[in-house]
Parts: structure tokens; sequence; C-alpha cells
């Protein structure tokens, strides 16, 4: 049993950093896009 608590929390944690590494290439695709859409948009 404890050791299946373990394993679930390393998964856990593996999966915890995926979702935060995805959440942060979006935001970095965003940002880098931001400029182009200001021009196409003028968003100024």
């Amino acid at each position: 049993m404890a050791k299946q608590m373990k394993e679930l929390e390393k998964e856990n944690g593996r999966l915890k950093k995926l979702v935060a590494d995805q959440a942060l290439d979006m935001l970095i695709l965003k940002e880098a896009a931001r400029p182009r859409l200001q021009q196409r948009y003028a968003l100024n």
C-alpha cells in the first residue's frame, strides 16, 4: 500500500511538472505572437 502511494505521488509530481511546462510554453508562444497580432490588427 505504501509503495503504491509513493508511486502515485511520484507520478503526480511528474504530471504537475508536465502541466507547468506546457503552461509556460503556451505563455511564451502567446508573448511571441503578440507583436504580430498588434501589427495585423493595429491593437496598440
